[in-house]
Protein backbone atom coordinates (compact mmCIF):
# COMPACT_ATOMS: atom_id res chain seq x y z
CA UNK A 1 0.00 0.00 0.00
CA UNK A 2 1.02 3.63 -0.64
CA UNK A 3 2.70 5.97 2.09
CA UNK A 4 0.97 9.43 2.89
CA UNK A 5 1.52 12.16 0.60
CA UNK A 6 5.15 13.62 0.08
CA UNK A 7 5.37 16.98 0.01
CA UNK A 8 8.11 18.90 -2.37
CA UNK A 9 9.69 22.24 -0.96
CA UNK A 10 8.38 24.91 1.25
CA UNK A 11 7.94 28.27 -0.55
CA UNK A 12 4.39 28.90 -1.72
CA UNK A 13 4.73 27.60 -5.19
CA UNK A 14 5.39 24.25 -3.87
CA UNK A 15 4.36 20.80 -5.60
CA UNK A 16 2.24 18.17 -3.38
CA UNK A 17 2.86 14.96 -4.82
CA UNK A 18 -0.68 12.87 -3.75
CA UNK A 19 -0.13 9.06 -4.02
CA UNK A 20 -3.04 7.25 -4.93
CA UNK A 21 -6.63 8.61 -4.59
CA UNK A 22 -5.90 9.92 -8.29
CA UNK A 23 -5.11 13.41 -7.09
CA UNK A 24 -2.39 14.07 -9.05
CA UNK A 25 0.07 16.55 -9.31
CA UNK A 26 -1.21 19.47 -6.85
CA UNK A 27 -0.14 23.21 -6.18
CA UNK A 28 -0.42 25.18 -2.97
CA UNK A 29 -3.55 27.09 -2.96
CA UNK A 30 -2.30 29.61 -0.54
CA UNK A 31 0.25 32.17 0.72
CA UNK A 32 1.77 31.09 4.42
CA UNK A 33 4.27 34.08 5.13
CA UNK A 34 2.78 37.02 4.16
CA UNK A 35 2.66 41.10 4.36
CA UNK A 36 0.14 43.60 3.79
CA UNK A 37 -0.17 47.10 2.61
CA UNK A 38 2.94 48.53 0.05
CA UNK A 39 1.49 52.54 -0.86
CA UNK A 40 3.02 54.65 -3.54
CA UNK A 41 2.87 58.19 -4.32
CA UNK A 42 4.08 60.71 -7.31
CA UNK A 43 6.02 64.26 -5.90
CA UNK A 44 7.62 66.89 -7.63
CA UNK A 45 11.10 65.29 -8.01
CA UNK A 46 10.23 61.59 -7.84
CA UNK A 47 8.59 58.66 -6.40
CA UNK A 48 7.46 57.61 -2.49
CA UNK A 49 6.70 54.27 -1.25
CA UNK A 50 5.74 52.90 2.26
CA UNK A 51 4.90 49.55 3.63
CA UNK A 52 5.18 48.21 6.98
CA UNK A 53 7.63 45.70 8.49
CA UNK A 54 4.98 42.87 9.89
CA UNK A 55 4.68 39.08 7.97
CA UNK A 56 1.70 37.79 8.98
CA UNK A 57 0.93 33.63 9.40
CA UNK A 58 -2.81 33.49 9.17
CA UNK A 59 -3.44 36.24 11.57
CA UNK A 60 -0.75 36.02 13.66
CA UNK A 61 2.13 38.68 13.56
CA UNK A 62 5.31 36.07 13.23
CA UNK A 63 7.73 38.74 12.18
CA UNK A 64 7.78 42.09 13.10
CA UNK A 65 11.12 43.81 11.55
CA UNK A 66 10.87 42.26 8.06
CA UNK A 67 11.70 44.91 4.73
CA UNK A 68 9.29 45.06 2.32
CA UNK A 69 10.57 47.64 -0.33
CA UNK A 70 14.19 46.59 -1.77
CA UNK A 71 16.62 48.39 -4.24
CA UNK A 72 16.98 45.87 -7.04
CA UNK A 73 20.96 45.57 -7.49
CA UNK A 74 22.27 46.07 -11.03
CA UNK A 75 19.22 47.65 -11.83
CA UNK A 76 17.15 51.43 -11.08
CA UNK A 77 14.69 50.54 -9.57
CA UNK A 78 12.34 49.83 -6.53
CA UNK A 79 10.25 47.12 -5.76
CA UNK A 80 7.65 46.82 -2.90
CA UNK A 81 5.22 43.57 -2.47
CA UNK A 82 2.33 42.59 -0.61
CA UNK A 83 1.69 38.65 -0.43
CA UNK A 84 3.99 35.43 0.29
CA UNK A 85 7.53 36.99 1.78
CA UNK A 86 9.17 33.35 0.10
CA UNK A 87 8.08 34.83 -3.20
CA UNK A 88 9.40 38.13 -2.77
CA UNK A 89 12.88 36.79 -2.21
CA UNK A 90 12.48 34.18 -5.36
CA UNK A 91 11.45 37.67 -7.79
CA UNK A 92 14.40 39.43 -6.00
CA UNK A 93 17.00 37.28 -6.88
CA UNK A 94 15.51 36.51 -10.35
CA UNK A 95 15.14 40.39 -11.03
CA UNK A 96 19.10 40.69 -9.99
CA UNK A 97 20.40 38.05 -12.14
CA UNK A 98 18.19 39.84 -14.91
CA UNK A 99 19.80 42.89 -14.05
CA UNK A 100 23.23 41.75 -14.17
CA UNK A 101 22.78 39.91 -16.95
CA UNK A 102 21.79 43.03 -19.11
CA UNK A 103 24.66 45.01 -17.20
CA UNK A 104 27.40 42.78 -18.22
CA UNK A 105 26.04 42.84 -21.77
CA UNK A 106 25.63 46.58 -22.33
CA UNK A 107 29.87 46.58 -21.12
CA UNK A 108 30.53 44.83 -24.62
CA UNK A 109 29.02 47.44 -26.37
CA UNK A 110 30.69 50.27 -24.36
CA UNK A 111 32.89 50.38 -21.52
CA UNK A 112 32.47 53.81 -20.76
CA UNK A 113 28.42 53.93 -20.67
CA UNK A 114 27.32 51.06 -18.65
CA UNK A 115 23.30 50.36 -18.99
CA UNK A 116 21.18 49.55 -16.16
CA UNK A 117 17.61 48.76 -16.83
CA UNK A 118 15.17 51.23 -15.74
CA UNK A 119 11.78 51.13 -13.43
CA UNK A 120 9.77 50.81 -16.85
CA UNK A 121 11.46 47.74 -18.44
CA UNK A 122 11.77 45.91 -14.91
CA UNK A 123 8.00 46.69 -14.95
CA UNK A 124 7.53 45.43 -18.43
CA UNK A 125 9.42 42.24 -17.57
CA UNK A 126 7.59 41.58 -14.15
CA UNK A 127 4.14 41.55 -16.13
CA UNK A 128 5.65 39.16 -18.75
CA UNK A 129 7.01 37.13 -15.56
CA UNK A 130 3.88 36.99 -13.44
CA UNK A 131 1.21 36.17 -16.54
CA UNK A 132 3.81 33.26 -17.47
CA UNK A 133 3.45 31.90 -14.08
CA UNK A 134 -0.64 32.40 -13.88
CA UNK A 135 -0.57 30.40 -16.91
CA UNK A 136 1.04 27.48 -15.28
CA UNK A 137 -1.39 27.27 -12.48
CA UNK A 138 1.62 28.02 -9.92
CA UNK A 139 1.70 32.16 -9.59
CA UNK A 140 4.26 34.37 -7.33
CA UNK A 141 1.52 34.94 -4.57
CA UNK A 142 2.42 38.80 -4.87
CA UNK A 143 1.17 42.36 -5.81
CA UNK A 144 3.91 44.54 -6.69
CA UNK A 145 4.77 47.96 -6.53
CA UNK A 146 7.76 48.92 -9.23
CA UNK A 147 8.94 53.21 -8.76
CA UNK A 148 11.97 54.77 -9.92
CA UNK A 149 12.72 57.16 -13.21
CA UNK A 150 12.49 56.57 -16.97
CA UNK A 151 13.26 58.34 -20.07
CA UNK A 152 11.13 60.25 -21.90
CA UNK A 153 10.96 58.56 -25.28
CA UNK A 154 10.23 62.08 -26.94
CA UNK A 155 13.31 63.21 -26.75
CA UNK A 156 15.45 60.13 -25.24
CA UNK A 157 17.16 62.92 -22.22
CA UNK A 158 13.59 63.87 -20.00
CA UNK A 159 14.08 61.53 -16.46
CA UNK A 160 10.39 61.49 -15.53
CA UNK A 161 8.83 59.28 -12.36
CA UNK A 162 7.58 56.00 -13.01
CA UNK A 163 5.34 54.35 -10.79
CA UNK A 164 3.44 50.85 -11.58
CA UNK A 165 1.59 47.88 -10.01
CA UNK A 166 1.86 44.15 -10.95
CA UNK A 167 -0.51 41.32 -9.30
CA UNK A 168 -0.57 37.78 -9.28
CA UNK A 169 -2.21 37.21 -12.54
CA UNK A 170 -0.38 39.76 -14.59
CA UNK A 171 -2.57 42.62 -14.51
CA UNK A 172 -0.57 45.85 -14.66
CA UNK A 173 -1.53 49.57 -13.86
CA UNK A 174 1.03 52.45 -14.53
CA UNK A 175 0.66 55.92 -15.21
CA UNK A 176 -1.36 56.57 -11.57
CA UNK A 177 0.14 59.49 -8.92
CA UNK A 178 -1.07 57.35 -6.46
CA UNK A 179 -1.24 53.43 -5.62
CA UNK A 180 -1.95 51.01 -3.42
CA UNK A 181 -1.76 46.84 -2.72
CA UNK A 182 -3.64 44.67 -0.24
CA UNK A 183 -6.12 46.19 1.88
CA UNK A 184 -4.25 49.63 1.08
CA UNK A 185 -6.71 49.71 -1.84
CA UNK A 186 -9.60 49.83 -0.21
CA UNK A 187 -9.00 51.67 3.20
CA UNK A 188 -5.98 53.72 1.85
CA UNK A 189 -5.70 54.78 -1.93
CA UNK A 190 -9.68 56.61 -1.14
CA UNK A 191 -7.59 58.82 1.21
CA UNK A 192 -4.30 59.55 -0.93
CA UNK A 193 -6.41 60.04 -4.06
CA UNK A 194 -8.58 62.85 -1.96
CA UNK A 195 -5.44 64.75 -0.56
CA UNK A 196 -3.34 64.41 -3.55
CA UNK A 197 -2.38 67.30 -6.20
CA UNK A 198 0.22 67.56 -8.45
CA UNK A 199 3.80 68.89 -7.49
CA UNK A 200 3.61 67.51 -3.69
CA UNK A 201 6.81 68.16 -2.11
CA UNK A 202 8.36 65.34 -0.41
CA UNK A 203 7.70 66.60 2.70
CA UNK A 204 4.53 66.17 2.25
CA UNK A 205 4.47 63.17 0.26
CA UNK A 206 5.98 61.80 3.24
CA UNK A 207 3.26 63.45 5.27
CA UNK A 208 0.59 62.13 3.46
CA UNK A 209 1.79 58.45 3.31
CA UNK A 210 2.50 58.40 7.00
CA UNK A 211 -0.98 59.28 7.67
CA UNK A 212 -2.81 56.84 5.23
CA UNK A 213 0.04 54.26 6.81
CA UNK A 214 -1.92 55.06 10.83
CA UNK A 215 -5.25 54.55 9.35
CA UNK A 216 -4.10 51.32 8.60
CA UNK A 217 -2.57 50.47 11.72
CA UNK A 218 -6.28 50.96 13.24
CA UNK A 219 -8.13 49.49 10.31
CA UNK A 220 -6.10 46.33 8.94
CA UNK A 221 -5.49 43.64 11.62
CA UNK A 222 -2.41 42.56 9.68
CA UNK A 223 -0.79 46.00 9.82
CA UNK A 224 1.71 47.69 12.19
CA UNK A 225 2.85 51.10 12.82
CA UNK A 226 6.14 50.15 12.56
CA UNK A 227 7.03 51.50 8.67
CA UNK A 228 9.61 51.42 6.26
CA UNK A 229 10.12 53.89 3.56
CA UNK A 230 11.83 54.33 -0.05
CA UNK A 231 12.10 57.12 -2.65
CA UNK A 232 13.71 56.95 -6.18
CA UNK A 233 14.31 61.34 -6.64
CA UNK A 234 15.83 63.37 -9.79
CA UNK A 235 18.56 65.12 -9.27
CA UNK A 236 21.28 67.05 -11.38
CA UNK A 237 24.60 65.84 -10.72
CA UNK A 238 26.35 68.33 -13.51
CA UNK A 239 27.00 71.98 -12.45
CA UNK A 240 27.73 73.03 -15.46
CA UNK A 241 24.41 72.60 -16.82
CA UNK A 242 24.82 69.88 -18.85
CA UNK A 243 22.48 66.57 -19.22
CA UNK A 244 23.60 65.23 -15.81
CA UNK A 245 20.68 63.47 -14.76
CA UNK A 246 20.79 61.00 -12.35
CA UNK A 247 18.41 58.97 -10.10
CA UNK A 248 19.10 59.30 -6.34
CA UNK A 249 17.87 55.79 -4.50
CA UNK A 250 17.47 55.33 -0.64
CA UNK A 251 15.53 52.91 1.61
CA UNK A 252 14.96 53.92 4.41
CA UNK A 253 15.15 52.08 8.21
CA UNK A 254 12.11 50.81 9.74
CA UNK A 255 10.85 53.16 12.40
CA UNK A 256 7.88 53.80 14.48
CA UNK A 257 4.79 55.77 13.07
CA UNK A 258 3.95 58.56 15.95
CA UNK A 259 0.23 57.32 17.64
CA UNK A 260 -1.22 59.77 19.23
CA UNK A 261 -2.77 58.96 23.26
CA UNK A 262 -5.76 60.55 22.12
CA UNK A 263 -6.01 58.08 19.24
CA UNK A 264 -6.82 55.25 22.03
CA UNK A 265 -9.42 57.24 24.08
CA UNK A 266 -12.21 57.23 21.46
CA UNK A 267 -15.88 55.31 23.32
CA UNK A 268 -15.30 52.33 21.13
CA UNK A 269 -12.11 51.50 22.20
CA UNK A 270 -13.21 52.48 26.28
CA UNK A 271 -17.06 51.01 26.27
CA UNK A 272 -16.98 47.42 28.12
CA UNK A 273 -18.64 44.94 25.80
CA UNK A 274 -21.00 42.21 26.12
CA UNK A 275 -20.98 42.68 30.46
CA UNK A 276 -17.53 41.50 30.53
CA UNK A 277 -17.07 43.49 34.07
CA UNK A 278 -20.14 41.62 35.36
CA UNK A 279 -19.12 37.88 36.99
CA UNK A 280 -22.31 36.76 36.93
CA UNK A 281 -22.60 37.48 33.38
CA UNK A 282 -19.56 34.41 32.79
CA UNK A 283 -21.13 31.85 35.05
CA UNK A 284 -18.84 32.74 37.82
Amino acid sequence: MLGAPVACGSRSGSTTITAGGGGGRQRTTHPVMTGTTVLGIVYDKGVLLAADTVLSYGSMAKNQNVPRLAKIPHAACLLGASGEYSDFQALQDLLERKALEEESTGLIESTYDPKQLNAWQIWNYLRFVMYNRRNKFNPYWNELVVAGTYRDEADGTTMRPFLGTIDKIGTTIRGESVVATGFGSYLALPLLREQYRPNLTEGEARALLEDAMRVLFFRDCCASARIQLAKAEISNSDSNGGDGTTTQFIVSDPYDLEIPDAAWNSPAFSQIKGNLDDPTACGF
